[in-house]
This record gives C-alpha cells, sequence and structure tokens, in this order.
C-alpha cells in the first residue's frame, strides 16, 4: 500500500504540473550536450587546427555547468516549494490518520526520486540522440560530410548530467520536505491565504515609470554606441542603470494599470475583478517579474547573437579553393611544386592546379603617387553622406600604391569557380577586393560608380576601370587579403610588375578524391602526406577551422545559456502565477457562490495568464533589440560590422521565435489553471 501511495503521488505530481516536468527534461538535455561537447566530431576536428581556442573553450565548460547547476537549484527549489505547498492538506490529513513523520519524509523522498529517475530515463536517451543529430546537423551545414562521422556517445556527460542533476534535486528536496514534514498538523490543515502588500501613491509609482523609462533609455543608448564597452566602470555603470530601470519600470506598471482599468468597458464579465488580480500581482511581484524579464532578455541576446554569428560565419566565405602552395617567387618554382606532386602520386588528387600572381608597381618609386583615382574619389562625395560612403572615401583615399593582379591567373580561378571571365581592353583595368571591404553596402555603392567606367590614371598612363567589384578569395586562407587591387592584362601585368610578382599555386580537390570520404577526412589524409613532401602550403582545414570555432562557440554555448535562462524565467513566472491563484481561491470561491459559471472563470485566468506573462516577455522583447545591437557593438570584430544590418535582422527573426515559446508555456499554464478552478466548482464539506 505504502509503495502505491507513492507511485500514485509521483504520478500526479507528473500530471499536475507537467510544465515542470517538461522543463526538467529539457534541463538534462542542454546538460549532456553542454558536457558531451568534447566527444563531437566538430569539436575533435577543431582541437587539431585550432587547439589553443579549443582549449580555452573547453576550460570555461565546467564553469558554465556549475552555474547551471546553481541557477537551477533555485528554480527545483521554488517549483517543488510550489508542489508541496498546493498538498499541505494531504499531508496534514497523512499526519492525522497516524502516519509518522520519519515515514511522511521518506514518501516525499520516494516519490521525487521516482519522478527524478523517469525524467533521466527519458531525458538521456533523448539527449543522447539529439547530441548525435546536432553533430550529422552541424557537419553538413559546414561541409564537412557525414560519412566520417562517428558515435559520439560520452559516458562522463551521462554521470556528470545524472550526478548534478540528483544532487540538485535532492539538496532541493531536503529543504522543502523537512520543512513540511516538521509542520503541526493544524497548520498543515489551514489555508494560507495570499499576504497583501502596502499599495502606494499613484504618484510614486508614475516616478518609478517614468524613472525607468529614462534609466533603461541612457543605459541603451551607451551600450549602443559602445561607451559600456570602454572600461569596467562605464560597463558597470550601465549595467546598474539597466537593472535599476528594468526594477523601477515593473514597479511602476501599476500607474498604466490603473489608467486602463478606469477606461476599459466595465460591461465585461469579471472585468474588474480580473484587474485587480493583475494589479495586485504585478505589485507584489514585480521583483520576481523583473528578474524573470532580465532572464528572458539573456536568453534573447544569447539567441539573437549566437544564431547570427553562426549565419555569419556560415556564409561569409563560399568554398572553392582547397590547398594554396606558398613561398613561391618564380614559375620555375611552381613547375617545381607540380614536379614534386607528380614524384609523389598526389597530383591525380587534384582537378585544378593553376597560378595566381600578385605583384607590386616596378616602374617607379613614387609610391604615394604611383597610382590616382581622383575621379571615383569625387563621384564617391557627390553621394548622399552615409557611413558606407564615408568609409570607402576613406579607404580608397589611401589606395596610392595597389597590388596588380594578372587577368589569366583571375580567369583560371573564375573558370574553375563556374563563373564567366573576365575580358579588359590594352588600357582597362578591373577592381578586385576582399569581402570584407565591400559590405554594409561599399560594394554596391562602387559597382554604381564603376557603370560610368572611371578614368583613373597608373603611373602616369590613364586606364579606364570597367566591370564590377570582383571578390572571389585569390587563395585558401587568409595569408592574402587585399583591400584594394587592379586586375590587369597579362602583358600590362608583366610591364608594370616587370616580371618581380609572387605566385600562389591554388588548388582544387577532384571529385574522385572527395568521393573517397568527408571533406574532413580527404584533407585530412592529403595534410599527412603533404607534409611528407616538404612544400609549404595552406589547406582549407585552417580556414575552416576558424569559421567552425565560431560557429560552435556561438551555436553550442549561447544556445546552451539561452535555453537555460529562458526555462527559468518561464518556469519561474508560471508557478509564481499558479501559487498566486491558488492563495487567492477564497475569491474565486465567493466568485462561484455569487453564480460566476465556471468558463466565465476560466476566460477571466486565461486572460491574467496573457497579461502574466506578456508584460515581462514585451518588456524583454523590446530590450533584447537594443541587448543585441549593444552586443555587436562590443564583441564583433570589423568585418563582421560591415554585416550589421543582416545581423541585426536575423537577431529579429531569433527574437520572434520568443512567441512561440511564450505560447507554449501560457497554454500548459492555462490548462492547469482551468483544472485548479474546475476542483474549486466542487461544493466543500462543511465540517
Amino acid at each position: 500500500m505504502f509503495f502505491k501511495l507513492i507511485s500514485r503521488g509521483s504520478r500526479r505530481n507528473r500530471k499536475e504540473n507537467g510544465l515542470f516536468f517538461g522543463s526538467l527534461l529539457v534541463t538534462i538535455l542542454a546538460f549532456y550536450m553542454i558536457l558531451s561537447m568534447p566527444r563531437q566530431d566538430v569539436m575533435l576536428f577543431l582541437n587539431q587546427v585550432e587547439s589553443q581556442a579549443i582549449d580555452k573553450l573547453l576550460t570555461i565548460i565546467p564553469v558554465f555547468y556549475g552555474i547551471s547547476l546553481l541557477i537551477l537549484f533555485f528554480l527545483i527549489y521554488y517549483a517543488s516549494k510550489y508542489q508541496l505547498e498546493r498538498r499541505r492538506h494531504e499531508f496534514g490529513v497523512y499526519l492525522t490518520l497516524g502516519m509518522r513523520r520519519k515515514k511522511l519524509f521518506v514518501l516525499l523522498l520516494m516519490e521525487d526520486l521516482q519522478g527524478s529517475l523517469l525524467a533521466l530515463l527519458i531525458g538521456l536517451p533523448s539527449a543522447v540522440l539529439l547530441s548525435e543529430l546536432t553533430g550529422l546537423i552541424t557537419a553538413r551545414l559546414v561541409g564537412i560530410g557525414i560519412i566520417g562521422h562517428r558515435v559520439s556517445f560520452s559516458l562522463q556527460a551521462v554521470v556528470g548530467t545524472a550526478a548534478g542533476f540528483l544532487l540538485i534535486k535532492l539538496a532541493a528536496f531536503l529543504i522543502l520536505s523537512g520543512r513540511i514534514s516538521r509542520q503541526e498538523i493544524d497548520s498543515l490543515l489551514m489555508e494560507m491565504p495570499e499576504g497583501v502588500k502596502k499599495q502606494q501613491s499613484p504618484f510614486f509609482y508614475g516616478v518609478c515609470l517614468f524613472a525607468g523609462i529614462f534609466c533603461l533609455a541612457v543605459s541603451y543608448r551607451a551600450a549602443i554606441q559602445g561607451i559600456a564597452w570602454s572600461g569596467a566602470l562605464p560597463m558597470g555603470r550601465t549595467l546598474l542603470l539597466g537593472l535599476f530601470g528594468t526594477f523601477a519600470l515593473f514597479m511602476g506598471l501599476r500607474l498604466p494599470m490603473e489608467l486602463a482599468l478606469r477606461s476599459g468597458n466595465h460591461n465585461r464579465r469579471l472585468h474588474i475583478f480580473q484587474f485587480r488580480q493583475i494589479q495586485e500581482t504585478v505589485v507584489r511581484r514585480s521583483g520576481t517579474l523583473a528578474v524573470c524579464s532580465l532572464l528572458i532578455l539573456a536568453a534573447l541576446c544569447c539567441f539573437g547573437a549566437g544564431v547570427s554569428i553562426f549565419r555569419f560565419y556560415k556564409n561569409s566565405e563560399p568554398h572553392l579553393l582547397d590547398y594554396t602552395f606558398t613561398g613561391l617567387e618564380s614559375e620555375e618554382a611552381a613547375a617545381s611544386v607540380r614536379r614534386t606532386l607528380e614524384e609523389n602520386h598526389l597530383e591525380p588528387y587534384f582537378e585544378h592546379l593553376f597560378e595566381m600572381r600578385v605583384g607590386h608597381i616596378r616602374t617607379t618609386d613614387d609610391y604615394e603617387h604611383a597610382f590616382r583615382m581622383e575621379s571615383i574619389l569625387s563621384a564617391i562625395r557627390e553621394l548622399p553622406p552615409s557611413e558606407a560612403t564615408n568609409v570607402l572615401l576613406n579607404n580608397l583615399g589611401y589606395e596610392t600604391y595597389p597590388y596588380l593582379i594578372s587577368l589569366d591567373s583571375y580567369n583560371q580561378l573564375l573558370t574553375a569557380a563556374g563563373m564567366e571571365p573576365l575580358t579588359l581592353g590594352p588600357k582597362e583595368a578591373a577592381v578586385y577586393m576582399d569581402r570584407e571591404f565591400t559590405r554594409d553596402g561599399r560594394g554596391r555603392l562602387l559597382n554604381y560608380i564603376l557603370e560610368t567606367e572611371p578614368e583613373v590614371v597608373l603611373d602616369q598612363e590613364t586606364i579606364r576601370l570597367t566591370g564590377e567589384v570582383q571578390t572571389t578569395d585569390l587563395v585558401t586562407d587568409r595569408s592574402l587579403t587585399l583591400s584594394f587591387a587592379l586586375i590587369l592584362p597579362d602583358d600590362r601585368f608583366t610591364y608594370y610588375t616587370q616580371g618581380h610578382y609572387g605566385i600562389y599555386l591554388d588548388g582544387i580537390l577532384a571529385e574522385s578524391a572527395k568521393e573517397k570520404g568527408s571533406l574532413l577526412t580527404v584533407i585530412s589524409d592529403l595534410n599527412q602526406q603533404m607534409n611528407r613532401t616538404g612544400l609549404s602550403y595552406e589547406s582549407y582545414l585552417q580556414n575552416m577551422g576558424r569559421q567552425l570555432f565560431y560557429m560552435v562557440a556561438a551555436s553550442y554555448l549561447t544556445i546552451y545559456l539561452a535555453i537555460i535562462f529562458l526555462i527559468i524565467a518561464n518556469t519561474v513566472i508560471s508557478v509564481q502565477f499558479l501559487m498566486s491563484q491558488q492563495k487567492s481561491n477564497r475569491r474565486y470561491r465567493t466568485l462561484i457562490r455569487l453564480g460566476a459559471p465556471y468558463e466565465t472563470l476560466c476566460q477571466s485566468a486565461r486572460k491574467q495568464i496573457n497579461w502574466y506573462f506578456g508584460i515581462p516577455a514585451a518588456v524583454a522583447a523590446c530590450s533584447s533589440l537594443f541587448g543585441v545591437r549593444s552586443l555587436f557593438a562590443g564583441i564583433l570584430s570589423s568585418d563582421m560590422r560591415g554585416n550589421l544590418s543582416e545581423l541585426m535582422i536575423a537577431s529579429a527573426s531569433m527574437i520572434l521565435g520568443l512567441c512561440v515559446v511564450e505560447w507554449i508555456y501560457m497554454t500548459a499554464v492555462k490548462c492547469s489553471s482551468d483544472r485548479y478552478l474546475l476542483t474549486l466548482t466542487v461544493p466543500m464539506r462543511e465540517e
């Protein structure tokens, strides 16, 4: 009988508070995902090419895990407190019927242990499957391939997840159950009414409201303009203003709610009761709602910034070249590389091997006047002023000694990429700029000017710039990043460089080589064979490794934090409302006695839930637009800031995803509220 009682109590807890049980499952998933990160294929690959950065990243994971355990302890403590508080009367009856306090303690312990083990049995296999799926998707997104994928099951992550989860559950249970089991029978049987918080004057709430808005505006301005990132003191001041502004804003929300109550339609059913309930809840729990709003804000910032950075690094540099052989100063050196590859039977691995010739102007020593483009600078000055025109004008003003690129070499690159080759006349040139220097509309502006085919002066010879700005990468990695260069016909290139130029031998892998495995394994194996030849080269691994590091850091850590923050915030809001509703049961019983039907009570409670969830979520959503923008102002590199508008659009789409998450939580709370109100319609026994 005792074990049946345990099983029934555990099952009822999961049914009545399924939202909390679901939150625990998501927590288990997040724990395993972060702890199993070192076993992921992508991380093993990154450890080969970005070992120092990965070592630093992995040392942070235990810190994230420990902080998460501490935060989730308070979440579990608070949610478990609600579960035990709503069963106070049941525990009092058990003690009245003769159950010993020690046995009641064991009953609660076994119920909690059963629910925890069930959560682990469901959560851990799901976490392993989700981890494998995430690894496969990540490999597919970055072009590694899935043929060489290995199962990344981590026993250490399973043990760490189970141990941490059971530890915080046990700690919270010992505190709560010990407190419940020590209470007297009469206190357990007696209902605990909701306390009343002292109300302030409307003037006080008005001052809080405007003070909160002012402080938030000041903190947003300092963060967006980058003032907060200039030092520890400005950052601390900005954070304090933001925190104070949020708490003051929630405290002052009573004033607009009072105005909405007075201007609303009082003929609607339970309109005044509904608004009074919301008013009291917001004022009484304004601090908690402010904290939850800040947690949602942190989650949205993590989601928005993390996903945006992930998308940037995924799409920033299209993959074309696989290898670049460096350190070549002559045609003979390039031919020597080809012979070495052929002697070591490595040439069949490549579908394309072509020379990229890049040099400087050698026909003059006047470096400050070797190249002049006053026509382009004048055209930029005539454009409407903007940040893009200012940056473009400043950058091009220093380009008096540009790099020169051979047209034949560049056309081989375009042909390999499946693009149309360029055609230039004897006195024509095309402009080349690395992709990071054409962002934020700068490339579009320069293309607009190049449509007029402006004339420029190259070592006292007038030439015309034609076509669009070329941005296809010249080499595999970042050994050659050009802010501005001229593509010249081969005879003019040879003349201006006087035959002294550098050569980069670019290689693209053959399809037959790629079919032997994933791109990761093929390049890794080929690198091992290359190392034995003594050739100096760069492979796509360096470029891929750098991108993957930022993508993994953005996708794993930020999304992990976002999930934790979002679970905590929404679970606390849910539990707060349900506890407040339970402690206000006498008001609902009074309405029932006055003839209020069950459907009307549910409709009123559902509107309260919409407001209770909507207020902190709306404040967090508005703040997150500024928060993400301020994060971009402080953490993005210069080349990423050129795509700020695209990153903000991606962040806004992630913020809109909050609506789905909030809707799920609100639906679950509404169902729980309906079930509780249904119990109040049952007539009470008069004893």
